[in-house]
């Protein structure tokens, strides 16, 4: 048979209109989930298709609202369902994993289990129900790891990292929200022995390694690519750490240990070849990863007298951010500060964007230049910084905070909103609400 060069152009333009349109229905149905801590991939952005020069509570359209438990549980986004955890005392103290329809708030599902807390701030889970390859993967603040269907919300399997790791349970609780390389679902447990860090098989729980003695912290981990390799970063009650992440192999340690308490719940921030870590009571400190090998070292170290008088930078809850030759981040008071990155000297400082508190914080999720930040008085704000200072856009307020014991100050919101398409899910100690983004 003859093929004309008329038929070879037709053909492939239909190559092209097909391939353009897979490309651009996997854009957008990335840019509608948030199905794992801090987005997609784990930094934070969220992909709008429209430019937002201003916010004010106008802006924001409420979708639907329902009614929770307590918990700072970020709420997670896939496949048109929304996912959050809480923990109710009565009729027993038990942890739900709760599922919604992202678009109407009707509740699909509901998966409960008994557990009895022994830990600080007893008032919910801490770490991102992960969804993934259609299960839901939670890890309560006792331990207890389950993996989901993540349509039905029907147990495949279940390990009580407790009994199984011997598990020395944090001060506040396991927090660290679990990572999926490849077939691996990798948590942080801190186990024994040698069990800080564990890798199970994703679809069946079989355990596949473990790695490191050191004890466990509330950050969670993750992937980057160094020297053309993929490297697990974790940064551990004691020490910061980069993994083989498909057998546990320790590729660079640094030494970060957390001299007073481990507190450290912010994630390590990447703008290569440089990460920054900062910490509540401990400071900041500046690595270094080298390009050619996967190998890293400190580049400074600073810490304040104290968590009042501090030096640099000492986060809290919510993860700092690099821009430029900057860093940017909320310090333990509830001071947003501007620091040199090459030297940790403070630029700047502003109290506008989260109350003057201890551990007052604000989450920033990015888009394009600018930042939205969630405040703990529930309230979001557009802005942007530069070395000259900080420019707020707006703000709106989307949830009160709930007074439960021992929260301060009356009530907060620590935990994380999840950002999906134009939509904003945000939750309190009582409720969860999406939120829509309106047009300019």
């Amino acid at each position: 048979m003859k093929v004309t060069a008329r038929a070879i152009f037709i053909a492939a333009i239909i190559v092209f209109i097909n391939f353009f349109s897979a490309c651009t229905s996997q854009v957008q149905n990335h840019q509608g989930e948030w199905p794992q801590w801090m987005g997609p991939n784990r930094d934070a952005t969220w992909s709008l298709d429209l430019e937002k020069r201003s916010l004010d509570t106008d802006d924001l359209e409420k979708v639907w609202e329902a009614e929770i438990g307590t918990g700072y549980c970020s709420p997670t986004v896939a496949d048109n369902r929304t996912y959050v955890m809480d923990y109710q005392e009565s009729p027993v103290p038990s942890e739900r994993v709760l599922c919604y329809n992202a678009g109407t708030g009707e509740k699909e599902w509901e998966f409960s289990y008994e557990t009895n807390y022994t830990v600080g701030y007893p008032t919910g889970p801490r770490a991102s129900v992960l969804i993934h390859g259609g299960k839901a993967y939670s890890y309560g603040t006792m331990g207890e790891l389950y993996c989901l269907d993540a349509k039905t919300g029907s147990e495949i399997w279940h390990v009580n990292g407790k009994e199984a790791f011997d598990i020395s349970i944090p001060v506040w609780g396991l927090s660290s929200s679990p990572i999926i390389v490849d077939d691996k679902l990798i948590v942080q447990i801190g186990g024994e022995p040698d069990a800080c860090m564990v890798a199970f098989n994703k679809d069946t729980g079989e355990e596949l390694w473990r790695a490191l003695p050191d004890r466990a912290s509330y950050s969670s981990p993750i992937l980057i690519e160094q020297a053309g390799k993929q490297v697990l970063v974790i940064w551990t009650g004691d020490n910061v750490t980069g993994l083989n992440p498909h057998d546990g192999s320790v590729y660079w340690v640094v030494p970060f240990r957390q001299s007073r308490s481990v507190i450290n719940i912010a994630m390590p921030v990447i703008q290569w070849p440089y990460m920054f870590l900062s910490c509540f009571y401990d400071g900041s400190m500046l690595i270094k990863l080298s390009e050619k090998s996967t190998s890293a070292s400190m580049v400074w170290h600073r810490k304040g007298e104290s968590v009042r008088k501090t030096d640099a930078l000492h986060c809290i809850i919510s993860t700092p951010f690099i821009q430029g030759d900057h860093i940017y981040g909320v310090d333990s008071y509830g001071e947003f500060r501007c620091l040199d990155l090459m030297t940790g000297d403070r630029i700047w400082k502003d109290q506008t964007l989260t109350p003057y508190g201890r551990w007052s914080n604000a989450h920033f999720a990015f888009d394009r230049d600018r930042f939205w930040a969630f405040n703990e008085k529930g309230e979001l704000v557009l802005g942007k910084v530069s070395p000259a200072g900080f420019t707020e856009l707006g703000r709106a307020h989307l949830i009160d905070p709930v007074r439960v014991s021992p929260n301060p100050r009356g009530g907060v919101n620590w935990a994380f909103p999840a950002f999906a398409g134009r939509n904003v899910f945000v939750r309190s100690d009582a409720q969860l609400i999406c939120y829509r983004l309106k047009d300019d």
